[in-house]
């Protein structure tokens, strides 16, 4: 009989930690491979966790709630022997070894411009902070183990943007006083003795100076009252975490949005055409996403800045084109399953790939991996009735585009033989991008680009 070991799974190159939502096994259970031990939760997907052997729990190590780094161990499960296990079996508890050791990991958070590597502290705890503030310090040139130092008035003592900005202000008005000190020894020798004389008399304070980063008792509000008629409804944790993404993307990229009118009369016409015989000989229905993404993918090959991300001053241009469409729930949340190397997949692929991921993130039944490694992300705000809109970078993208609803139009048409007006099928697109890399000028010619590849569409293509 040995012990083996059950990691938190790597769940993402941008996920470096999970909670815990519900154990299914306790200590003394007997498990099988691939069975279901525990079920987590990340800020993108909630997930179960597969026992990788057969064999009897003999011990977990974190609680209900408790939010572990990625490859951490969190339970322990002896194989080879039999599903009775001694009484003196500890029960659940935390093991700060592994904590601490992974946790160097979380300080490189996602999308900050240039990674700061933590000095070694004699901290009990591992601090987190938010990508504005460590763009703050260094731009201030704050140093990791000074940042630590910075007393925080935010969730669980966390470093807010006051909190840092106070610090930055207080330094720069202890350095003009050194500045004042400097020059007022380096004076003229007509001041010499005044100097002196002042220096004799001063008397040094027994308390240190009062200065803006110093603690201070957080002023807390009082509750809140409302008044009216009203409900309050608490955040569910999933609405929590998209909010939390939503303001970080606010915070890290340089937010622009384009628009472009696009006819899609040849598409429509054609869908509508196969869309039965496409039914009967794949068994999937085909919906506009697959071709909306089929024109979006040959367009960042001409244009592959729009599938990047920022890491500092470097700009890393994704190769591996994972197309990411935003779906919403049942519940009103928005979960965003990405679409693996796209460029690769014909029609017909893509159409299974958005029809098994969107049935998969409607059921619950999404894997941790389906919601990872998105390069770039489409989002039909069209189907739910709107014709624009301004949608906000999944970070870290650096561009996300938004198709309206399709609506019939009168519409000049230019002809050889003159102008003339006819009904079509008109829909807006929208492109928001990270300006700190995406000018105006590529913005707008990808969109118009996928609105050409759109418009121009071949009505008399097979299936």
């Amino acid at each position: 009989m040995s012990l083996v070991d059950l990691l938190m799974p790597k769940l993402g190159e941008s996920i470096t930690e999970a909670t815990i939502l519900k154990w299914h096994k306790k200590p003394g259970d007997s498990v099988k491979q691939d069975e279901s031990v525990l079920d987590i939760a990340t800020d993108k997907v909630d997930s179960e966790v597969p026992s990788t052997h057969e064999g009897v729990i003999e011990e977990v190590l974190f609680n209900e709630n408790d939010v572990v780094p990625i490859g951490t161990v969190i339970a322990k499960i002896r194989v080879g022997g039999s599903a009775a296990v001694t009484q003196s079996q500890p029960t659940i508890t935390h093991t700060p070894e592994p904590v601490y050791e992974e946790a160097k990991i979380v300080e490189h958070i996602p999308y900050q411009p240039t990674p700061v590597h933590a000095e070694q502290t004699d901290k009990p705890t591992i601090r987190f902070y938010s990508p504005l503030v460590l763009n703050i310090a260094q731009q201030e040139g704050i140093s990791m183990s000074e940042l630590e130092r910075i007393p925080g008035t935010g969730q669980e003592g966390r470093v807010s943007k006051k909190d840092i900005m106070e610090y930055v202000a207080g330094r720069g008005s202890n350095r003009q006083q050194a500045m004042g000190n400097e020059q007022l020894a380096t004076g003229n020798r007509q001041q010499a003795a005044a100097n002196i004389q002042a220096a004799a008399s001063y008397q040094p304070q027994t308390q240190p100076p009062t200065s803006n980063i110093q603690p201070t008792t957080p002023n807390y509000a009082p509750p809140t009252t409302y008044t009216g008629n009203v409900e309050i409804i608490e955040m569910d944790r999933m609405r929590k975490l998209i909010a939390k993404h939503m303001i970080d993307s606010v915070h890290t990229s340089a937010h622009v949005t384009s628009f472009v009118e696009c006819d899609v009369t040849n598409l429509v016409l054609w869908r509508e055409r196969i869309k039965k015989d496409f039914e009967k000989r794949e068994g999937e229905k085909i919906t506009f996403t697959p071709l909306f993404i089929e024109a979006v993918v040959k367009c960042i090959k001409k244009y592959p800045w729009l599938s990047s991300s920022i890491d500092g001053d470097k700009i890393i241009i994704k190769k591996d084109l994972n197309i990411g469409m935003a779906t919403a729930l049942q519940n009103g949340n928005l979960i965003v399953p990405v679409i693996k190397n796209a460029d690769q997949l014909n029609l017909v692929g893509l159409t299974k790939q958005v029809n098994n991921l969107a049935n998969a993130a409607r059921s619950g039944q999404l894997r941790p991996d389906d919601t990872n490694g998105g390069t770039f992300t489409i989002s039909n705000i069209g189907s739910f009735g709107s014709i624009m809109g301004t949608p906000l970078i999944n970070q870290p993208q650096v561009a996300i585009m938004a198709v309206g609803a399709i609506k019939k139009r009168p519409v000049v048409i230019e002809t050889a033989q003159g102008d003339s007006i006819a009904i079509r099928h008109m829909m807006y697109i929208s492109l928001s991008y990270d300006h700190r890399i995406i000018d105006g000028a590529l913005g707008s010619t990808f969109l118009n680009a996928v609105s050409k590849e759109l418009e121009n569409f071949d009505v008399s293509r097979s299936i």
